[in-house]
């Protein structure tokens, strides 16, 4: 396994999605993960700083964990199929260990507000990465806190889909 960390959160330019960029620890290769504008959100919050009255989702997941008295050791971005990313939260209780399924970046909000490594495989970090300094026009523009506050306030509601129960 090879720990990865949050490098930036960016802006996919062709579909001007957000786009995770978790970069090896100890190398250059970075691994793009797609995700919601939601989820960048939540990303975007805690690498801030930002705090609220009220817990939102990824904080009150951290305190159920907390208040099991349980710890979140690692997450690990296991595998992309179908250009789908899967991930686990492997979350410690005494001598238990629960591996839970999660979405990457659902586990990485989580993973950033209990200061959990996160980890992946050589093998996706090979399949799937990006040099950082390849100049290709799919690399996403790296955003600062207030640009990416602003491109989430300009979202419209049919940014998100819609409801289908």
């Amino acid at each position: 396994m090879i720990q990865v960390r949050v490098a930036h959160l960016g802006l996919d330019p062709s579909t001007k999605s957000p786009v995770v960029i978790l970069q090896e620890q100890d190398g250059e290769r970075v691994l793009p993960i797609w995700i919601g504008p939601n989820e960048a959100s939540a990303i975007a919050m805690e690498l801030a700083g930002m705090k609220f009255a009220r817990p939102l989702t990824h904080d009150l997941i951290k305190q159920v964990i907390v208040g099991l008295g349980a710890e979140l050791r690692k997450v690990i971005i296991t595998q992309v199929k179908d250009n789908t990313y899967y991930a686990e939260l492997h979350v410690y209780r005494g001598d238990t260990v629960i591996q839970i399924d999660a979405r990457p970046s659902d586990s990485i909000a989580v993973a950033l507000r209990l200061g959990s490594p996160i980890f992946t495989s050589d093998a996706l970090l090979e399949q799937s990465s990006i040099a950082v300094d390849d100049g290709s026009s799919r690399e996403p523009e790296a955003l600062d806190p207030e640009t990416f506050k602003q491109y989430l306030q300009g979202l419209d509601p049919e940014d998100f889909g819609k409801f289908k129960p």
